[in-house]
């Protein structure tokens, strides 16, 4: 499984509550990864105009208060996807078989129902929502 949302939402917290700019390096080693991991994942975040930052200057800053920074936004941000998508279907069921017959419909709609539900979910949450479950648990 991927774990770019995750990493994204990490150093997003790094980036708002630290009270000096970190490092890729200083953010790599809370992440447990390495600094080219972080800044393929801040590149992406920068791109869709989630942190700003630039070459030759230490650290980054974002562009959009925590609490009205989604966790949606942070998700399509890191997965280059408009759609949510978590969830894919085997390709070549056997038509010749009753259940490979109907699975792929069957699959896409409870499928369907479950990346929407997940959207909504992620939609509703906010990075500041994150750092205070944080914080609680300090």
């Amino acid at each position: 499984m991927d774990t770019k949302f995750s990493v994204a939402v990490h150093v997003l917290i790094l980036v708002s509550e630290s009270p000096h700019p970190m490092t890729s390096d200083q953010m790599g080693e809370s992440v447990g990864t390495n600094a080219s991991y972080i800044r393929k994942i801040l590149a992406l975040l920068k791109k869709a105009g989630i942190v700003d930052g630039h070459r030759g200057i230490s650290g980054y800053s974002l562009l959009i208060a925590p609490d009205q920074l989604t966790l949606l936004r942070i998700y399509r941000a890191v997965t280059e996807e408009e759609q949510t998508h978590i969830l894919d279907i085997h390709q070549n069921p056997s038509d010749l078989c009753m259940v490979g017959r109907h699975i792929r419909p069957v699959l896409t709609e409870l499928f369907a129902q479950v990346e929407d539900s997940f959207a909504r979910s992620l939609a509703s949450q906010t990075l500041a929502d994150c750092m205070d479950a944080i914080r609680k648990r300090m």
